[in-house]
């Protein structure tokens, strides 16, 4: 039987000096990648806030192989939005058989272990600018231009952080467990199911406005089982519950000094440590702690302007969230049960 913890749960109970540094990263190089945006104006400021905390939150370290995953990322999402949309944009079938088989290729890659950043950017990306593609108003060449420019800025921004603030001792490398074959086919269908029929869902409903909610149904799909999936939904809700009354408090603080730019800079980077501290106390994985990183995230990057405060964003946000998670959760369980029908996809779990 499954148990809630109305608390957060946290794997260690002090920092050690490598996660102090990476706190430091996660909180300057999110508030340089905001600054970025609002400075050049940029219609998609959600990208330049939104990829720093990815890079800097999800892996702690910079190598070749990191690298290397993150330009494909940038040029696969890019290539796929720019052709895929412009040729099938208005060809509802076309257009979710594509989007199904490209989420159970990067799927696929995640179960795998070695590319999961790669796949999981891919994912987040993916659905956000076909979200983004969707609007009747939708520039998708700009939209591109601005996710290849927030992806070069993202880039000298990790570089920069990991310069400034570079690790002060080794780390371990994290083991991937190897899986059996019916687990990868169980976790691959599964989760491509439930994010397909997402994509479907806020495109029918034209959702165009609940750009976190969409992403929010996506993260909690990482764990790609109904294990993982419920206290990743339980940790996402409980993140963006806190990010929106952070939120919120920086707003009332501000008052009418919202449209003044530093004020809400320096408002968002001691969010951003503070959570950034529960995120490491999560052992630096996608928790309550990443999730209100990535919800103040979205709110300041995408919401935030001279013409519009945060309150109705960060009701509305929320309330959105906590359906579209609700949602997403019982057709995992539905997958879950009817996957472990058949022996080719049953999951399999460690004898205890």
């Amino acid at each position: 039987m499954l148990h809630f913890k109305p608390l957060l749960v946290v794997s260690k109970r002090e920092l050690d000096t490598n996660d102090l540094r990476q706190c430091l990263r996660i909180a300057f190089g999110g508030t340089l990648g905001f600054l970025v945006g609002k400075l050049t104006h940029d219609s998609y400021g959600a990208f330049f806030t939104v990829f720093p905390m990815l890079l800097l939150g999800m892996v702690p370290r910079m190598n070749a192989h990191i690298l290397r995953q993150f330009a494909a990322n940038v040029l696969l999402v890019s290539g796929v939005v720019l052709v895929i949309q412009g040729l099938f944009g208005d060809k509802p079938v076309p257009m979710t058989l594509i989007v199904m088989g490209m989420f159970a290729l990067l799927f696929r890659e995640m179960t795998r272990g070695p590319n999961f950043l790669f796949g999981a950017m891919c994912i987040v990306n993916l659905s956000m600018q076909m979200h983004f593609a969707s609007y009747p108003t939708a520039d998708v060449f700009n939209m591109v231009g601005s996710n290849i420019g927030a992806s070069i800025s993202t880039f000298l921004i990790a570089t920069l952080m990991h310069w400034v603030f570079p690790d002060v001792a080794p780390r371990e490398a994290r083991q991937v467990p190897a899986k059996p074959i019916t687990n990868q086919r169980h976790e691959v269908i599964l989760a491509t199911t439930v994010a397909t029929l997402s994509f479907v869902a806020f495109q029918v409903m034209d959702l165009s406005g609940s750009l976190s909610a969409q992403v929010a149904t996506i993260l909690v799909l990482f764990p790609m089982s109904w294990k993982g999936a419920v206290p990743a939904g339980w940790n996402r809700a409980l993140g963006t519950l806190v990010g929106c009354n952070v939120g919120l408090l920086v707003q009332l603080i501000l008052m009418n000094h919202f449209t003044v730019l530093l004020f809400i800079a320096f408002g968002l980077w001691i969010s951003l440590m503070i959570f950034a501290r529960y995120h490491m106390l999560e052992g630096g994985m996608s928790a309550a702690g990443f999730g209100a990183l990535t919800t103040m995230a979205i709110l300041f990057g995408q919401y935030l302007t001279p013409q519009q405060d945060l309150v109705y964003s960060d009701l509305y946000r929320f309330s959105s969230l906590a359906v579209a998670v609700l949602a997403s959760l019982t057709a995992v369980y539905v997958m879950h049960r009817i996957l472990n029908c058949f022996a080719s996809t049953r999951l399999q779990t460690d004898p205890v």
